[in-house]
């Protein structure tokens, strides 16, 4: 039996989002683990699935998350948004399956990650997802520091997230912290009507920062 790694819509409808083969596996499944319940049962009706008659476990429950494959069922893994796994919940379970011997398949589908730094024209063949940065401001101008650094050094791609209401701040860090040359791509409500992507020197950005409001968002930068 297989464990499905399931990505889900971040702003698209699923058909939009996910293609024909990925939906048609996510139909044939009846037991989940999911980030979050609710959502995950408006994704998985919204696929036209009957939801009352599917188990839906949320990842944090103590409960064997494993028990359908071992009973011989297949299983999904269900993000709150984008791809399992990737900053997100999931690896534990992933690699918990591994160790079972159970197969491991992820499906198609959106990751806000890939997704911006497919958009943003900076590096690609080296990259590194940092996650969030500190919310303190002296230790966060301290990693943005680190992060433009290891950069310049690596010629490397860095990207990271922020909560949304956090965002202007993280902007603002990045506009005060980073050399005027260092490049820096700002990508918000990916996938949806309001998507923007932008990258522009920090010089540039400066010059012209706009705000970028409480929306989720990826940030990029390279040296």
């Amino acid at each position: 039996m297989s464990l499905y790694a399931i990505p889900t819509p971040i702003g698209a409808s699923p058909e939009a989002s996910l293609p024909a083969p990925a939906i048609a596996q996510i139909r044939a499944v009846r037991d989940f683990v999911v980030e979050n319940a609710k959502s995950a049962r408006a994704f998985l009706g919204s696929l036209g699935m009957a939801v009352r008659e599917l188990s839906i476990v949320a990842i944090d429950e103590k409960a064997d998350l494993l028990a359908p494959l071992r009973a011989g069922r297949p299983l999904g893994l269900v993000s709150e948004a984008g791809c399992p796994a990737i900053a997100d919940p999931g690896a534990q379970l992933v690699e918990a399956a591994h160790r079972e011997g159970f197969k491991v398949v992820p499906l198609i589908g959106p990751s806000s990650i890939t997704l911006a730094l497919m958009a943003s024209g900076l590096e690609g063949q080296r990259f590194a997802f940092c996650g969030y940065l500190p919310r303190d401001a002296a230790e966060r101008a301290q990693r943005i520091k680190q992060l433009e650094s290891r950069s310049r050094r690596e010629r490397e791609t860095e990207i990271f997230i922020e909560t949304p209401y956090r965002n202007e701040a993280l902007f603002a860090a990045l506009l005060e912290g980073c050399a005027p040359a260092t490049r820096i791509c700002v990508a918000a409500d990916l996938t949806m009507a309001t998507q923007s992507i932008q990258t522009k020197t920090a010089a540039e950005w400066r010059g012209a920062p706009g705000t970028i409001g409480k929306r989720p968002a990826v940030f990029l930068l390279l040296a």
